[in-house]
């Protein structure tokens, strides 16, 4: 077994896409929505091992743009689940020097789960044991074209910036993503089995890299968690280079 203690075996950044909280259910023949309370305690249990592990930024996928298409019924759960789940979980936050940020397209959120949020990143702002970092209302290509928007928009502002596209380099580029200041993801794991991005990180999943396993989500706890991080020991990163 790699000694994951070593520093320069521990990514910096793990990232998770959280899938099978439904299945978890039906297997159980439980509602849908059951499965996200139960996924919740893998959020915080997974939190608690990366803090332990020495991770600095952990981010979680925790509802997609593309997730609004699903029943009213089930969003409005959702989302009364994250407001009650952040607002209790800053104690916690606090105790572990965890950092709590929202990113996504969180114009499409309601009131109350804003209110908890901005609460939420308040108070843990001087954190910096580890950056929690919670996608809500996000998509890979929405990230990507918001920033080319802001983007236009500056240059439509400032017409004498227009030479300076032509030496823009890519790291300039994901100063207009949201996840601007946050580094790349090291690892990220998708949880029941799939096998594709579902639109995630598309940019700054460039040269991350990934694991896939067939636990439910509701199922990935700590031993689960530090057996991605074992096998993102033993690999060797390239980014494109020959060693």
């Amino acid at each position: 077994m790699n000694d994951i203690t070593s520093s320069s075996k521990v990514p910096v950044h793990v990232s998770i896409i959280m899938d099978g909280n439904g299945r978890w259910a039906r297997e159980r023949g439980q509602e849908r929505v059951m499965g996200h309370f139960e996924g919740v305690e893998s959020v915080r249990a997974c939190t608690e091992a990366a803090v332990e592990a020495g991770v600095k930024y952990l981010s979680v996928y925790a509802f997609s743009e593309e997730n609004w298409n699903r029943p009213d019924t089930e969003v409005s759960t959702l989302m009364e689940l994250m407001a009650k789940c952040i607002e209790n979980e800053i104690d916690t936050f606090m105790k572990n020097g965890v950092r709590m940020v929202v990113l996504g397209n969180r114009a499409r959120l309601g009131a109350a789960l804003n209110a908890a949020i901005d609460g939420c990143m308040e108070m843990t702002a001087g954190n910096s044991v580890m950056t929690l970092i919670i996608f809500l209302s996000y998509s890979g290509r929405w990230d990507i074209l918001q920033a080319a928007q802001k983007l236009a928009l500056e240059i439509a502002d400032h017409p004498e910036r227009r030479e300076s596209l032509g030496t823009m380099d890519t790291e300039d580029f994901g100063n207009y993503l949201v996840t601007a200041g946050i580094p790349d993801p090291d690892l990220i794991i998708r949880t029941s089995g799939e096998l594709r991005l579902s639109n995630y990180l598309l940019w700054q999943g460039a040269y991350s890299e990934f694991y896939f396993t067939d636990t439910l989500w509701p199922d990935f706890r700590k031993p689960q968690f530090r057996a991605a991080l074992e096998d993102f020991a033993r690999r060797e990163r390239r980014y494109g280079k020959v060693k």
